[in-house]
């Protein structure tokens, strides 16, 4: 992809991507701590699965009262179809007793932070399971900010294609992510798209569509 055909490209989607952006934004300011958690169940899923499969797992857990509710062993049984399920559903039920059958409010905590790189470092340390990628993607899907960049393969393929880093890492310790973070920010200030916006354009490019 060269830099033009990505700012043709953003700019038949604008419209798009800031309506799926002020859904984000409305789940912050409105949503309460059951949907803000099923967003983290989603991100808990998401690594190495696809996304669809992933939130269509999340909402049929909701359905049957499995996410406040299943056994580690019941949940791993509902989520085959997504990877790594018996890690998952161990992560899943850890972070429920912390934030849903505990007194500490998820969504008040995050409140405390100023910055979003502390709230994801926060996040990192405190949620087993989310990872630098995976925190700054429920951070998006919340609507808490669009100033994390979420690197996944699709878009560090991009990235690659467009010369803003050389190549593809084959692996991402927290130094190269955020490295590579900066890298991003730089360049959707070069091509005037904001960050949360060249996230979705790149989605778009890769997967056809605006999901999550």
């Amino acid at each position: 992809m060269e830099k033009e055909n990505l700012i043709e490209r953003y700019s038949s989607i604008e419209d798009e991507i800031r309506s799926r952006i002020e859904d984000f934004r409305e789940l912050w300011e409105k949503g309460g701590e059951e949907e803000i958690f099923d967003e983290l169940t989603f991100c808990l899923f998401t690594p190495q699965s696809k996304a669809k499969v992933c939130w269509d797992t999340v909402e049929k857990l909701r359905e049957k009262g499995m996410i406040e509710e299943g056994e580690k062993s019941e949940i791993a049984e509902e989520i085959k179809k997504v990877r790594f399920r018996h890690n998952k559903s161990s992560y899943l039920v850890e972070a429920r007793d912390d934030f849903l059958k505990d007194d500490i409010s998820l969504k008040e905590k995050l409140k405390e932070f100023d910055d979003p790189k502390d709230a994801r470092k926060w996040i990192v340390d405190n949620i087993k399971g989310l990872g630098y990628k995976e925190s700054s993607h429920f951070l998006r899907n919340i609507g808490y900010t669009q100033d994390l960049a979420i690197l996944d393969r699709h878009i560090l393929k991009n990235l690659q294609k467009l010369g803003v880093i050389e190549e593809e890492p084959k692996t991402l310790t927290k130094r190269r992510y955020l490295e590579i973070e900066e890298k991003m920010k730089r360049f959707s200030e070069e091509v005037d798209i904001p960050l949360g916006h060249l996230d979705l354009v790149l989605w778009h490019e890769e997967t056809g569509h605006i999901f999550k």
